[in-house]
C-alpha cells in the first residue's frame, strides 16, 4: 500500500483559498491536482488487490460522492456497487447517536466488499457500519477513505487505503460539508474557527470543538 502524504507535507503545501472564499475558507490544505494525482494512485493499488475478485463497493452517504465518483471513472475492473446512510453529525460537528438512513440493496454474501468513506477521525461511524457488514457474511471487508485524522481516534479500526493523513482541522470541500455547505469546493480547505464557532445554521445551537 502506497504511504499516505505526512501531516508536515500538507501543512508546508497549505496555500490561500480562491478571493471568494477567504471570508469562509482558511486554507486550501490539498488542492484539487493532488487530489486528483492521489485518487488515481489509490484506483491502482485497488485494481492490483482485487484483481480477479468479486468485488463491491459501498459507499457512505452523503460525503463520499465526490471522491467516489473520481475513483470509480478510474477502476476498469467489474465491480457492483451500492450506497449506506448513516446520519450522525446533523448540523454540528460532534457525532450524535448514528441512525442508519439508507440500508444495503446488494446481497455481500461472500463477495469482497470495499467499504468507501471521506474521512476517518474517531471511528465510531466506520466500526458501527463494518460491525453491521459482517453480519451479512461478505468474504473480506477493506476500508478506503481519503482522509485520515488519527489524533480523533476513540475506536481500534484502520483503513486500509487511506488518501491523507491530516491533523485535526475542521475540513470542508471535495464532498466534506459543514451544515451542508462547502461540498462543491473542488479543494479540501480548512474552515475558519469564526463559522463552526458561530450560531449553527440549522440547530441555532454552537457547534462543539472541531472534529469531522
Amino acid at each position: 500500500m502506497d504511504k499516505p502524504v505526512p501531516k508536515k507535507n500538507l501543512a508546508r503545501r497549505a496555500q490561500a483559498p480562491p478571493p471568494h472564499w477567504r471570508k469562509e475558507i482558511e486554507s486550501v490544505l490539498i488542492s484539487k491536482e493532488s487530489l486528483a494525482r492521489r485518487v488515481r494512485s489509490l484506483a491502482r493499488q485497488i485494481e492490483r488487490d482485487f484483481a480477479k475478485r468479486d468485488l463491491v463497493i459501498i459507499a457512505l452517504l452523503n460525503g463520499t460522492v465526490v471522491f467516489l465518483a473520481d475513483l470509480l471513472r478510474r477502476l476498469s475492473l467489474p465491480l457492483r456497487l451500492d450506497f449506506i446512510g448513516v446520519s450522525s453529525y446533523g448540523g454540528r460537528t460532534e457525532s450524535d447517536q448514528l441512525v442508519f438512513t439508507k440500508e444495503l440493496r446488494l446481497d455481500v454474501s461472500g463477495r469482497d466488499v470495499l467499504l468507501v468513506d471521506d474521512i476517518l477521525d474517531t471511528g465510531k461511524t466506520l466500526s458501527c457500519v463494518t460491525a453491521k457488514l459482517r453480519r451479512l457474511g461478505p468474504r473480506q471487508i477493506k476500508i478506503c477513505v481519503l482522509l485520515d485524522k488519527p489524533s480523533r481516534r476513540v475506536e481500534q479500526i484502520a483503513p486500509d487505503y487511506i488518501g491523507f493523513t491530516i491533523p485535526n482541522h475542521f475540513v470542508v470541500g471535495y464532498g466534506l460539508d459543514y451544515a451542508e455547505r462547502y461540498r462543491n469546493l473542488p479543494f479540501v480547505g480548512v474552515l475558519h474557527p469564526e463559522i463552526y464557532q458561530q450560531p449553527d445554521f440549522t440547530s441555532g445551537k454552537k457547534a462543539s470543538a472541531p472534529g469531522h
